[in-house]
């Protein structure tokens, strides 16, 4: 009897070994998708805009076209989950992903660059639904803590991306902001590195049985519309943080050393967070862990609009990079809750069209306010009203039906 225990308890530790092992691979895909291609652009803009000499609205616009990209990336999804498979597709959009990184190191013409961060934002959307979907389906049977700590890892790819940009950017630009396209070269050569491991992950996936829905039928809808709400509003006031945030501390006086490692803090703290919000997230079963973490987030946007300086940089990056990330997670959590295995998928899809609308929109806004008043904290204050919007939209989610 006691050897049979056991066993069973080594094949237990062997098999949550290999998911541990199968999420981290896919997290590569979500390291390029947002911390690569996305966020590491807030790292670039001040060297970007100086050396291109960029309006606020122009810098923002080039968020807005990557969130365009991202929302018909989003729509379409699904779909080419469902005659592709999904794994086939997140490679697929993942090494699309990365040339796109690359090709951004060619040229400065606004347009052109418009037109590739649209491309980018389109094939990072495949590449971060998919493997969200992927990571889903790794244990779909098991408790919903474990479901929730391998969304975790899964998430925790876009921070360790942001450390790692936090390290590669400065490193590259020492000799001056005309070497941003080297920049943006070297983010490339990331994302190809983590190739192979994203590819190895997603071929050790099953797919649910009966494959992927397409779309939600109208009472799906119905049941998680507090939710897309919540995220689209999430959406727009995280990504004017992530956007304009080294301009506004540039702004109040940050030295180069001192954005850095606020930089290197908000990656470090998202990437040990992320790992405890998994399991956190994971006792929720309505709304009130997405409300959570977007308050927490509203709160963290705070102090560098109410008491400028180094403490409040830091401060800031402690409590914004705690719990920023586990936005994603914790609307995974929510679809695998309220949802069977076979719609999450589209539910995840629709959930990051309202989240890359939101997106699209928020830059732009931030952006206007900031050129309209000649400072970008004014714009800058958009982030902890939606973020505050978001919770609250968030809270009227009910716990699904038993």
């Amino acid at each position: 009897m006691s050897l049979e225990v056991t066993s069973e308890s080594g094949e237990a530790a062997s098999r949550f070994r290999g998911q541990v092992l199968t999420a981290l691979g896919l997290s590569a895909g979500a390291a390029v998708a947002l911390g690569l291609s996305r966020f590491a652009y807030g790292l670039l803009l001040p060297p970007m805009r100086a050396d291109l000499g960029w309006t606020y609205v122009e810098a923002g616009a080039l968020n807005t076209a990557n969130g365009a990209g991202y929302i018909g990336g989003a729509l379409v999804a699904a779909l080419a989950a469902r005659r592709w498979g999904a794994a086939r597709a997140f490679i697929a959009g993942y090494a699309v992903s990365v040339l796109i990184l690359l090709l951004t190191a060619v040229t400065g013409n606004f347009l052109a660059l418009f037109a590739l961060r649209t491309l980018g934002g389109f094939s990072t959307a495949f590449t971060f639904i998919l493997g969200a979907a992927l990571t889903s389906a790794i244990c779909p049977a098991e408790n919903p803590r474990r479901r929730g700590l391998l969304v975790g890892l899964y998430v925790a790819g876009v921070s360790i991306a942001v450390l790692l940009s936090g390290a590669v950017v400065p490193f590259v630009l020492q000799e001056g902001t005309h070497r941003w396209p080297q920049a943006w070269a070297a983010l490339g050569v990331l994302g190809v590195i983590g190739l192979p491991f994203a590819w190895a992950a997603a071929r050790r996936i099953r797919e649910p049985a009966g494959g992927a829905a397409a779309t939600l039928d109208r009472g799906q809808l119905r049941q998680l519309a507090p939710t897309v709400i919540g995220y689209g509003l999430f959406g727009a006031g995280y990504v004017g943080y992530m956007t304009f945030i080294m301009v506004l501390l540039q702004s109040q006086g940050g030295s180069s050393g001192q954005m850095i490692w606020f930089w290197f803090v908000l990656g470090a703290v998202s990437a040990v967070s992320n790992l405890i919000w998994g399991r956190v997230l994971g006792a929720f079963d309505d709304g009130r862990g997405p409300a959570l973490v977007f308050a927490i987030a509203m709160i963290g946007a705070l102090p560098v609009l109410l008491y400028p300086g180094p403490a409040a940089m830091f401060l800031s990056a402690v409590i914004f990079g705690g719990s920023f990330m586990a936005g994603p997670s914790s609307i995974t959590i929510v679809v695998q809750r309220q949802l069977a295995p076979g719609s999450w998928t589209a539910a995840i899809s629709l959930l990051t069209v309202s989240f890359a609308f939101g997106q699209a929109v928020g830059p732009i806004i931030g952006g206007a306010i900031s050129d309209s008043t000649g400072n970008v904290a004014a714009g800058f204050w958009t982030t902890p009203i939606l973020l505050g919007a978001a919770a609250c939209a968030n809270l009227l989610q009910r716990p699904p039906a038993r």
